[in-house]
């Protein structure tokens, strides 16, 4: 799959606030806060979405119980390494790749890392 940084579409970012959920990043702040004594080191692991001018965090990373989800963040920080943005990756996550037969990365976090990484690797971001 090739990302080559045209703008996100509004229906892609309804798509996903409809099946994971996309909260605003201050309301994962008080939740963590809630969960945990120093929600920091949490915090900066997060994958984050800008849209116009808020900040959000898609739900396919978050564990039930609010831990997050630790292919999410392996996968995640790969992109940084990459320099992916975080918009870009969230999307990457949610769309079917030819690298895993058609298969969405989000769909497949309960298996091995391996092949997620695999992907990650092969896809083409064009700077």
């Amino acid at each position: 799959m090739q990302l080559d940084r045209q703008p996100i579409s509004d229906q892609t970012w309804t798509g996903i606030r409809s099946e994971f959920t996309l909260p605003a990043l201050e309301h994962v702040r008080r939740r963590l806060s809630e969960l945990m004594e120093d929600p920091e080191p949490v915090m900066r692991q997060l994958v984050r979405v800008f849209i116009d001018d808020g900040t959000f965090c898609p739900g396919f990373q978050f564990l039930p119980g609010g831990q997050l989800h630790p292919t999410v963040v392996e996968l995640f920080h790969r992109a940084m390494e990459r320099q992916i943005p975080h918009n870009y990756f969230t999307v990457w996550m949610v769309t079917p790749s030819r690298d895993l037969a058609g298969a969405r990365p989000v769909d497949l976090l309960k298996g091995s890392p391996a092949p997620l990484l695999r992907a990650l690797g092969s896809s083409r971001w064009k700077e």
